[in-house]
């Protein structure tokens, strides 16, 4: 475990130097039954898009990577996202938490019906926190692009506001949770969902914002 520990602060700091060698963002295989393998072209779009807005050399193909595997260690960005159940063993719970307190970072994007669950698994990993709601004015909003009003909407769902939500250890954001808003969905190519490309961008800006937070903070 603590060789994996090394590789990901070997990760982290590159990319902080304005990396010399590329950053594979990975998505999160998780069991329970939900779809975890939700909007494939998601992960390569919003590399893409980074690369040609932000200071980044991210791979432009993305790891599937499982919650309990060491090989988390080896990615200092994990998206995770899907429809429905997700359960954590003991030891995955486990996993996930040395690999967030260790300098990993999680992005959590409901794609519509995983909010209970996931609240439930994450309790597993952190039970000492609770999500918490990030002000509008909180520096994920405003790492690189200005979301004065806080995570935009991208899809309608129950219609309720679109949310961001946070687990925070010792002052800083170890996953990021997007309620309500289904920012994968925007990321996907144009023609999966229809999206207008304005909001595709609010999308891939959103997670963009997301990217250089994760990294700065």
């Amino acid at each position: 475990m603590r060789s994996s520990l090394i590789v990901l602060v070997a990760l982290v700091v590159p990319f902080l130097l304005e990396a010399q060698e590329s950053v594979q963002l990975a998505l999160l295989k998780y069991p329970g039954g939900g779809d975890w393998y939700a909007n494939p072209t998601a992960l390569p779009n919003l590399a893409e898009f980074c690369n040609r807005n932000l200071p980044t050399d991210l791979a432009p193909d993305y790891a599937t990577v499982e919650v309990g595997s060491a090989d988390i260690f080896n990615h200092p960005f994990i998206h995770m996202t899907g429809h429905g159940n997700v359960v954590f063993s003991d030891a995955e719970a486990e996993n996930l938490r040395m690999y967030l307190i260790s300098g990993g970072f999680l992005h959590i994007d409901d794609n519509y019906g995983m909010d209970q669950y996931v609240r439930l698994a994450m309790k597993k990993v952190f039970p000492e926190y609770d999500f918490v709601e990030l002000p509008f004015d909180h520096p994920i909003y405003s790492s690189h692009f200005e979301f004065a009003d806080g995570l935009p909407k991208i899809h309608k769902h129950d219609d309720k506001p679109a949310q961001g939500f946070a687990l925070i250890h010792e002052g800083r954001v170890v996953c990021y949770y997007s309620y309500e808003t289904d920012l994968g969905d925007g990321w996907e190519d144009q023609e999966v969902h229809n999206d207008p490309e304005a909001l595709r961008q609010k999308s891939l800006r959103m997670g963009a914002n997301i990217v250089k937070f994760a990294f700065e903070q």
